[in-house]
């Protein structure tokens, strides 16, 4: 079930013709017959098959005419609520467990909407650019698993790519349970997690997949968030002259098509190679505009009610790494505040070892940093270390169902609030003691591992000189001990602080510890800042 396509409400025209008397009641009669049954629409996110939040009270939205009691049941839950001026509503069931099948009903007077095979189970949002996008059906590892993959109570929403200059209310995309082929063209890091939630968890499991490869995290950020944060503004100022002259270059590229167009026809009669086609100018509809995948991908979901979101993004922003911070922290405040849940648990991959091929092979490194940083400053966050997981000429690491695990590790305690180790070694803070720098870790689990053959790689130390080193690392307790003879008063270590970097700690789990630094240096990327 769905709104129309403008998300707008069904409206009724009130502008009557001059009518004899009896004509004048005739209409008056229509028209109240018109308004007693009109339309009554659930958010394009309510559909049949779908998974509604369990144990939670859930948010049912949608459209009615303005101003009219709208009534909403599934289960056991029953909610009223009442249109508001523009017509649209919002009801909220109240908290049910898990199970199903349901109908979902929204009723106004006579007029009805409903869905059927509703089931109530955790839902969860994954987005993000390639590494989230790339279906199932690309990664030979996961072959044997998806020819299995048949679920009837794991359900599967793919929104559908789609940009927009302002919030839309619709979106294509169906509601299908788990098979081969639904499987296969979804993506392989969101189904593997929702996968290994159903077999952990025994309940229904719905995932909205909403991503985009290439795509920036700006993009996915609402410009009004962006606005307030100096370091954030250069993005909208950059975007606002890219605006202001695409009128004029969408003109120049309509006649550089038709050149194009007549260009290829002569080739082609020839038998000759066609010429490249004309690039399409950045404008508002460019999936990098700041918005623009927001207003198209998310705001329709606005405001469903999930368990949390699954993020997999950052490769983009790579060249403004030290911008990601920032960015992506009120990327999430943003959504957040959209979905009105509080601190909805936000899950994200930090970036897996590739080399860039960027002269200073550092910029990754700042953009892991970043997200280090998120998790250290954004409650309610849990951060999947891949560093183990890359190849270095494929910036999609291959093991996906690998990378769900690790979301889940942190699902698993932040959400369903098992006692279990989230992460690989995170560092905490440090000490010097002489010649020496002492490492503090946290989620170090059954305890740090011990050195692979050839002691710990990876470890660099520097003096106030801020000259990197090759440091000397041994395990002393949880914690551990850098020095260098080349560094007789050290200030600072980093640990895997490259591209592609050497890397030797774990902990007892076998989890990575995350690439770290103990210092507050500039980076590389720290003046970059337009895109």
């Amino acid at each position: 079930m769905r709104p129309n396509d403008s998300g707008e409400p069904p409206t009724v025209r009130n502008r009557l013709p001059v009518l004899v008397p009896a004509a004048r009641l005739v209409a008056a009669l229509l028209l109240a017959t018109a308004l007693a049954t009109a339309q009554v629409e659930l958010a394009a996110p309510f559909q049949d098959g779908m998974v509604l939040q369990r144990d939670r009270v859930v948010n049912v939205f949608g459209t009615a005419p303005a101003g009219v009691d709208v009534v909403v049941e599934a289960g056991s839950s029953r909610a009223r609520t009442r249109s508001d001026a523009e017509g649209r509503f919002l009801a909220q069931l109240p908290a049910q467990a898990a199970g199903g099948p349901h109908r979902l009903v929204a009723r106004h007077g006579d007029a009805v909407d409903t869905c059927d095979d509703v089931w109530f189970g955790e839902v969860w949002l994954a987005s993000g650019q390639s590494n989230m996008e790339w279906q199932a059906n690309r990664f030979d590892d996961l072959r044997d698993a998806v020819a299995e993959a048949a679920d009837p109570e794991l359900r599967l929403l793919l929104v559908e790519r789609n940009t927009a200059t302002e919030p839309l209310s619709t979106f294509e995309g169906t509601w299908r349970p788990a098979d081969p082929e639904v499987v296969a063209g979804f993506s392989a890091v969101a189904w593997s997690f929702g996968r290994e939630l159903r077999a952990r968890l025994g309940v229904p499991v719905g995932i909205v997949a909403s991503s985009w490869g290439g795509t920036r995290a700006e993009a996915w950020t609402r410009p009004a968030a962006l606005s307030h944060d100096p370091v954030l503004t250069p993005i909208l100022e950059r975007w606002t002259e890219i605006d202001a002259a695409w009128p004029e270059a969408s003109k120049r590229h309509e006649a550089a098509l038709a050149d194009w167009e007549k260009a290829s026809a002569e080739a082609k009669e020839k038998g000759e190679r066609a010429p490249r086609r004309p690039a399409a100018p950045l404008g508002p509809l460019d999936r990098h505009h700041p918005g623009a995948l927001y207003h198209g991908m998310i705001a329709p979901l606005v405001p469903m009610t999930f368990r949390g979101v699954l993020w997999y993004q950052g490769e983009s922003n790579a060249d403004r790494a030290w911008q990601y911070g920032p960015l992506f922290q009120t990327m999430i405040r943003d959504w957040r505040d959209d979905f009105g849940q509080g601190d909805l648990p936000f899950l994200f991959v930090q970036l897996a070892n590739f080399e860039s091929g960027k002269l200073d092979g550092t910029t990754w490194g700042d953009l892991r940093d970043a997200q280090l940083q998120t998790l250290r400053t954004v409650p309610n966050t849990g951060m999947a270390c891949t560093i183990d997981l890359g190849l270095s000429k494929n910036i999609h690491p291959p093991n996906k169902a690998q990378v769900a695990h690790r979301l889940l590790r942190w699902a698993r305690t932040l959400c369903y609030g098992e006692d279990v180790v989230p992460s690989g070694p995170l560092y905490s803070h440090c000490r010097i003691e002489g010649n020496e720098v002492r490492l503090f870790f946290d989620h170090v689990g059954t305890g740090l591992a011990g050195p692979t053959k050839g002691g710990y790689t990876g470890f660099r130390i520097a003096g106030r000189d801020r000259v990197w080193h090759d440091a000397d690392v041994r395990l002393d307790g949880e914690t551990l001990l850098a020095q260098s003879g080349a560094v007789p008063h050290p200030v600072a270590v980093r640990y895997a602080w490259a591209d592609d970097p050497a890397i030797s700690l774990r902990n007892g789990e076998g989890l990575p510890a995350s690439p770290f630094r103990t210092d507050a240096w500039p980076v590389v990327t720290q003046g970059a800042f337009r895109p």
